[in-house]
């Protein structure tokens, strides 16, 4: 009823409400906003005061975009479930707008004579501090020196964009990186692109000051017959194929070591280690470059259980606290390959999958499963 004990009509309940007659009917008929009271012999509605506070969140929900069945939900369900629905929804509006402003951005493009997102060209909106990330994760394994000069695309990381998925990869052989971004909108694909690390690296400087960039592939090659990316934040660009060095003689992405296939060939883990990132980091550095040797829960050589012992070149072992599951095991790694990898991870622990002393070994971050490392162990002295 109004202020006056008296109840409202549809006219006078709309206009404080904020909503017209016919959108009442209308949610009448739906069943998320009955009137108080309807006249059996006229059909005249009439609605209390007390349901315009109903009335204006369904207009507010319904102008967000809300489907009625979820507005129903939201206004008479559990207060965790109307929660998760309005949660959803948000994802939902946030993947929309995103969708929107890339196609809108892209006939801006278009009508200003820059290459628009059309024509062939694949594309991925991400993070560009998380795409920097990436960069400073997955170079590190890129192969230097005469291993680069003799197989140019070792020295090189692959920049993909494959299953709705951005993807950076690199290995000199005896590591592999790949990082994992999912983008917050893409189009296109699948196209593969080989950077030389130096060029991956300033393109990680570029991107890393930049909120948000998306990475394009445009269609075919450039000049020298090189595949291209380029990355634009607004009006700014950065191009692969400006920064001098470019990618050229490096070979097509199509000659870069198949990564999912050695992943997918991987034997079957018999032991996981978990433990301190920092410590492991720093124990395998005071061997002096000399072979690390790490031992867990083997018995015979007094290392016990929930302890991980490195031990090799002058510097005493050390033992860490680690969480380990299956039997003892003794495996050895070159320093200056297992130690850039721990340097890459994320968070204070690592996982160590192993298959076996003699088999390559998976290094996992355990705050960050899209970014994975496999490891070759060297034999022990």
């Amino acid at each position: 009823m109004d202020d006056d004990g008296e109840l409202l009509s549809i006219g006078a309940f709309a206009r404080r409400a904020g909503l017209t007659p016919s959108a009442l009917r209308f949610y009448d008929d739906c069943g998320v906003l009955r009137p108080d009271r309807v006249d059996a012999a006229t059909g005249y509605r009439r609605y209390g005061t007390g349901q315009v506070a109903r009335a204006v969140r369904l207009r507010h929900l319904r102008a967000a975009g809300l489907p009625l069945v979820d507005v129903g939900t939201v206004l008479d369900g559990p207060e965790d479930v109307a929660r998760n629905v309005l949660r959803a929804h948000l994802e939902r509006t946030r993947r929309a707008a995103d969708e929107a402003r890339a196609a809108v951005e892209g006939f801006l493009r278009e009508a200003s004579g820059e290459p628009a997102y059309r024509g062939g060209t694949a594309w991925a909106r991400v993070d560009g501090p998380e795409l920097a990330s990436a960069v400073r994760q997955v170079a590190p394994a890129a192969a230097v020196g005469a291993t680069a000069r003799e197989h140019p695309v070792l020295g090189c990381v692959l920049l993909e964009l494959v299953d709705g998925e951005v993807r950076l990869a690199a290995t000199d052989r005896y590591r592999l990186a790949v990082r994992v971004l999912r983008p917050e909108v893409c189009a296109g694909g699948p196209r593969r692109v080989l950077l030389a690390a130096d060029t991956a690296r300033r393109m990680a400087e570029w991107a890393v000051r930049r909120p948000a960039v998306a990475v394009e592939f445009p269609a075919g090659a450039d000049a020298s017959g090189v595949a291209r990316v380029r990355l634009r934040s607004g009006e700014e660009c950065w191009d692969a194929g400006a920064q001098g060095d470019g990618t050229a003689g490096v070979g097509e992405p199509g000659e870069f070591p198949d990564y999912r296939l050695m992943l997918a060939g991987l034997a079957v883990v018999r032991h996981r280690v978990i433990v301190d990132r920092v410590g492991l980091r720093d124990a395998v550095a005071d061997r002096g470059g000399v072979v690390a040797s790490l031992a867990v829960g083997t018995a015979a050589d007094g290392t016990a259980e929930g302890v991980l012992e490195v031990s090799g070149g002058e510097a005493g072992p050390v033992r860490l606290g680690a969480v380990c599951t299956g039997p003892g095991l003794r495996i050895a790694f070159d320093p200056a390959v297992l130690v850039p990898v721990l340097e890459a991870g994320v968070g204070p622990d690592v996982l160590l999958e192993i298959a076996g002393a003699d088999q390559p070994v998976v290094v996992r971050s355990a705050d960050q499963g899209s970014f994975t490392t496999v490891v070759m162990p060297v034999r022990g002295h």
